[in-house]
């Protein structure tokens, strides 16, 4: 089991940056993948990013790519979610979630969320 916080939302104009964070605790924590979620108000919950602890392996939403970057410092174990130019579609609560191999939907591992809200 692996617990999540999520810090870093709050009030940006459009073309302004925030960078999330998610902070992780629990033994196994590294043998996770780290993933970005966002959910707007009265749409789906829909993935934004992933990072491997291990590798660094990258994913990201098609419309997020060039703007948005998902890292992660093993030593503070946590992840960031850096976003630039962002634009008023991304305001939603933005949840960070752990899995093993993918990750998913699946109701286990996730943080509380944290809103970002975007004013054009």
């Amino acid at each position: 089991q692996v617990q999540l916080v999520e810090s870093g939302g709050g009030l940006v104009q459009a073309g302004g940056s925030l960078r999330l964070s998610c902070a992780a605790s629990g033994r196994t924590f590294r043998n996770y993948v780290m993933g970005w979620f966002r959910q707007a108000p009265g749409k789906e919950r829909e993935f934004v990013a992933s990072i491997s602890w291990s590798g660094g392996e990258t994913y990201y939403l098609d419309s997020v790519k060039g703007r948005f970057t998902i890292s992660a410092d093993n030593a503070k174990k946590t992840v960031y979610l850096q976003m630039n130019s962002l634009k008023p579609e991304a305001a939603a609560v933005y949840s960070c979630k752990a899995d093993h191999g993918v990750v998913t939907r699946s109701p286990n591992n996730w943080g509380r969320g944290t809103q970002v809200t975007v004013c054009s």
